[in-house]
């Protein structure tokens, strides 16, 4: 009977963040390709990014309600978390012009619309995609720092100890500091596929994100804004 090392026996599973700013008829629902698992992301370009755990990649349509594709495009490529990300543009016509546009606003490549899932996997299952999920990089507010390659909070020097759930909450709120946040918003950027959450779960992670900060001298940055939910306050 053939071996298998223990490298290949416990290698990291990869992951791929797809976010979609249009319909996509045939479903999205994710999936596992292999040692790839493959997440979409309904998004519309002036809604809050969820979180994303793996390589994003984007299909942005050429005209969306609030904005245009292309300063979308551009708002992907200023922003830490998918400076890096591929961006396909979903064009509405086979136009020259219009194709240059596109790469010029940063996109990495174009299709031409309406698309569906099948056109999607095809673009994004085709390229060579990178073995790590995310680019190493560490995430700093003031004296909290979070490592993502190591899942590591600390306060100053000082760890704070997370549960996986609560470390994803600060990583999002960290990402995007001074925003608040509804219950229903955190639902959505947080929700694991088949895993429903309610409002009362998220008001134990922040609970307990709470108690952990405050527990290491933090004080109190996690702070609930009435009505409407919850914000990381800058320093």
């Amino acid at each position: 009977m053939a071996s298998t090392s223990a490298s290949s026996r416990h290698a990291p599973m990869r992951q791929i963040d797809i976010l979609v700013t249009g319909a996509l008829s045939g479903g999205n629902d994710s999936f596992l390709h292999g040692d790839l698992r493959v997440v979409f992301h309904n998004w519309l370009g002036d809604a809050p990014l969820p979180l994303l755990d793996g390589q994003p990649w984007a299909f942005v349509d050429w005209v969306l309600p609030d904005l245009s594709g292309l300063e979308l495009c551009r708002r992907l490529r200023c922003d830490p978390q998918t400076e890096a990300a591929h961006v396909t543009m979903v064009l509405e016509e086979d136009e020259a012009e219009v194709k240059r546009r596109a790469l010029r606003a940063g996109a990495d490549d174009y299709l031409i619309g309406p698309i569906d899932r099948q056109a999607v996997l095809d673009r994004v299952l085709s390229a060579q995609l990178p073995d790590a999920d995310l680019p190493s990089r560490t995430l700093r507010l003031g004296n909290l720092t979070l490592d993502l390659a190591a899942l590591l909070a600390r306060w100053k020097d000082q760890p704070v100890p997370l549960m996986p759930n609560e470390f994803r909450l600060l990583r999002y709120l960290m990402e995007q500091p001074g925003q608040v946040f509804s219950r229903g918003q955190l639902i959505a950027a947080l929700g694991k596929q088949g895993q429903p959450i309610d409002e009362r779960t998220v008001d134990a992670w922040v609970s307990r994100l709470r108690r952990a900060l405050r527990d290491v001298g933090a004080g109190y940055p996690l702070r609930t804004v009435r009505s409407l939910g919850y914000v990381l306050d800058k320093p």
